[in-house]
């Protein structure tokens, strides 16, 4: 793939978004598609909110705001988007049945030799694959959040995808100032393999009281070293997003350890998804930025 191929993000959550303006800012021309007119017109302005964030901190030119933005159309249609698209993105909501419907729209409307990646965080390739008559051209292209800033760009290839495709995913992630690292396709890959348990291990050791939500979590940077404490961590990602996680981390080792705590599967049945909701380990309160410990957890 060459420096200025068009691209296409289908999805337009804080993911979605995150992707095209990265695509966008190094030169790709982006579809971003969505069922929803009004998503796609706040993906927009999320876009140029962030890209206004870069240029105060002079890490980007003012005026590369406004060609970033111009770079990018919207479409809420997968059948009209995808003529001419050399790769195209799934980052739609983390649930298998809605990928793999995309995925098969996608492998409908696509020219044969785009290839079709996701940003899963934790679903198998291969299992997305087989919605396609493409297996060897999928293969998983998991951004980290905040997607303008995180370097990595974990690529997960399928038993089926070609080294071929793998080498020019590495290559286009280099393109856009990442660092790629490669994975092979189990459940949770490597990011969530390790670091979802971690965070089951964090509730675990509040519901057994061992310590409180604000000491688990400064034990964790400051003893550790980790920039933020794996339940703030938790409510960031989407308490929802974890629990997903852990259950096809059981599911697909069928092993109790990754059996979600009883708190996250509690917090997530209450609606508590974290700084989505505007609750989980912590409350948020728009336009502050002082991290306050839910009350509920200080028993």
């Amino acid at each position: 793939m060459d420096s200025n191929s068009k691209v296409a993000v289908i999805g337009v959550g804080t993911m979605g978004n995150g992707i095209a303006h990265v695509f966008a800012q190094h030169g790709h021309p982006v579809t971003l598609i969505d069922v929803s007119e009004n998503a796609l017109t706040n993906a927009l302005q999320t876009i140029g909110n962030n890209l206004d964030r870069l240029v105060k901190k002079e890490i980007i030119r003012p005026e590369l705001k406004q060609e970033t933005l111009d770079r990018i159309t919207t479409q809420t249609s997968i059948e009209k988007a995808l003529s001419g698209v050399s790769l195209v993105i799934e980052a739609a909501t983390e649930n298998i049945d809605l990928k793999k419907k995309i995925f098969a729209q996608m492998d409908a409307a696509a020219d044969p030799d785009t290839i079709l990646a996701t940003n899963t965080s934790s679903i198998s390739i291969d299992l997305l694959a087989q919605s396609t008559q493409r297996p060897a051209r999928v293969i998983g292209m998991h951004f980290m959040n905040p997607v303008p800033v995180m370097k990595l760009v974990e690529v997960i290839q399928g038993s089926q995808t070609d080294r071929t495709i793998t080498d020019a995913i590495v290559s286009l992630s280099r393109q856009l100032g990442k660092v790629p690292c490669v994975v092979n396709d189990f459940p949770g890959f490597i990011s969530n393999r390790i670091l979802m348990p971690m965070i089951n291990e964090a509730i675990l050791s509040l519901e057994e009281g061992v310590a409180g939500v604000a000491s688990i979590d400064t034990i964790m940077k400051l003893g550790m070293a980790h920039p933020m404490g794996p339940l703030q961590l938790a409510d960031l990602i989407g308490l929802d997003v974890c629990l997903s996680i852990l259950r096809v981390l059981e599911d697909g080792f069928n092993n109790p350890k990754y059996t979600p705590a009883k708190t996250l599967v509690d917090l997530v049945s209450q609606g508590k998804l974290g700084v989505k909701s505007g609750e989980g380990f912590y409350v948020y309160t728009p336009g502050s930025k002082e991290l306050t410990v839910n009350p509920r957890f200080n028993g």
